[in-house]
């Protein structure tokens, strides 16, 4: 008597694969949420360096109206 056997479901590797797939699409995702914070910051850092140098700006003004003219 022959005797058959069926696979049902994916083989062994197919699993491995899709396993593998999941883990580079989540660090891909990842990599992409990282460089995004960086350059979420790197925006922040620029806009409060621009903050302060026009705040600087202002107050160099405003000491040299207070002053008096010779």
């Amino acid at each position: 008597m022959a005797a058959f056997v069926v696979a049902c479901g994916p083989s062994q590797a197919e699993i491995e694969a899709k396993a593998q797939a999941t883990a580079d699409s989540l660090a891909a995702i990842a990599t992409a949420d990282s460089i995004r914070a960086a350059e979420e910051a790197a925006a922040a850092a620029a806009a409060e360096a621009a903050a302060a140098a026009a705040a600087a700006a202002d107050s160099a003004a405003a000491a040299a109206a207070a002053m008096p003219a010779k």
